[in-house]
């Protein structure tokens, strides 16, 4: 009897990929033994959780049209005020993370 190292099977264990690897069944070969029948899988609560949140994020409006409307009638009645102080506030944390978070990359 002659072993050959030159098969051409796959490993049956992952191969840093996260995929399992079947063998390739040649002709006559017979199907091997221990094949699972199927498989169940239970994710728990916290995915039903996930899926019901997610619906519900995607029912709720991203916008909030009262707030815009009283904000454009303020605007046109000449009541909006602008506070300049908290928008360069928001301006130099935002370039600031910016700036850390490329020293980061």
């Amino acid at each position: 009897m002659k072993i050959d190292n030159s098969s051409n099977t796959l490993p049956l264990s992952p191969s840093g990929d996260g995929k399992t690897r079947v063998p390739i069944a040649k002709s006559g070969d017979t199907a091997p033994s221990t094949a699972p029948s199927s498989t169940n899988v239970n994710l728990g609560t916290a995915s039903a959780q996930l899926l019901s949140l997610g619906g519900s994020v995607t029912n709720t409006p991203t916008v909030n049209a009262s707030k815009v409307a009283e904000i454009k009638q303020a605007i046109s009645e000449g009541r909006f005020q602008v506070n300049a102080g908290a928008v360069a506030d928001s301006l130099i944390k935002s370039v600031t993370d910016l700036i850390s978070s490329s020293q980061k990359a």
